[in-house]
């Protein structure tokens, strides 16, 4: 039984200012607009840091999940942990046991897709998905990811980051909010030099941590392996996404350079 980050949703007030900063900061290229997000009156577009992925999605319609959350939020904000999983029916189960319920079932055995999004409310932090691709070659690593379409491979760009290390999930209380999550993906809780408790997924780590910026629960930040630091912070200079060295901001997340 594995599991594996596979993609980090965020919502922002603005898609092609957010594209820009992504672009520019990152040195992703933009791969996929899904026009099925329509039916929650949103827009989006996909990046692949590497073999993962980076979604923004906008409202554009009035009274949206993602528009109140980010009012709630205060504005841009990490949005969603999407991970991949060998057995979603396993999942589905696991769920029912600790009585957390669906937001969305994603059954779709024509395209190869077979996903859930669990319910904030009874899970805490944001939402966690877990998503298995039934296709061909789907339980490979790197391999295809219906969410970003059929296509995405030409447009992955490495020189500046490969990929992302570390989902940052923050709470008033992230001790009994990380004790969840452990219980839903099944993975013991470590704990990180710092003394937050973690979560060891196969290709990445989910860090709970307290609060930093009044902002309350959420999804925070990410951790991304850099290959070109001096690249990444001159577009964040040049794109006012600057915060240290170490860190930018994109995309309402803290983007941590490891």
């Amino acid at each position: 039984m594995w599991i594996r980050l596979r993609q980090i949703a965020v919502v922002a007030a603005d898609l092609h200012r957010t594209g820009l900063d992504i672009g520019t900061v990152l040195g992703a290229e933009a791969c996929f607009t899904d026009p099925g997000v329509k039916q929650f009156g949103l827009k989006n577009t996909l990046w692949p840091i590497g073999t993962q992925f980076l979604e923004v999605v906008t409202p554009i319609a009035d009274n949206t999940a993602g528009g109140r959350y980010m009012t709630r939020r205060g504005g841009d904000t990490g949005y969603m942990v999407i991970t991949q999983v060998d057995d979603v029916t396993r999942r589905r189960a696991r769920a029912a046991e600790l009585g957390v319920r669906l937001a969305f079932d994603m059954h779709h055995p024509e395209t190869g897709h077979d996903g859930i999004q669990l319910h904030p409310a009874d899970t805490g932090g944001t939402f966690f998905e877990m998503d298995q691709m039934t296709m061909d070659g789907g339980d490979a690593v790197g391999g295809p990811w219906w969410p970003a379409g059929k296509n995405w491979e030409p447009y992955v760009r490495t020189d500046l980051v490969g990929g992302i290390s570390a989902a940052e999930i923050q709470s008033p209380d992230p001790e009994p909010l990380a004790r969840r999550w452990s219980e839903i993906a099944e993975i013991d809780l470590t704990r990180d030099d710092a003394g937050n408790p973690t979560i060891g997924l196969d290709n990445a780590t989910l860090r709970f941590v307290a609060d930093p910026d009044g902002r309350g629960e959420g999804l925070g930040g990410i951790d991304v392996i850099t290959q070109d630091r001096d690249a990444v912070l001159a577009g964040a200079r040049a794109r006012d996404c600057y915060v240290s060295d170490d860190e930018v901001a994109v995309a309402g997340l803290r983007v941590y350079l490891r």
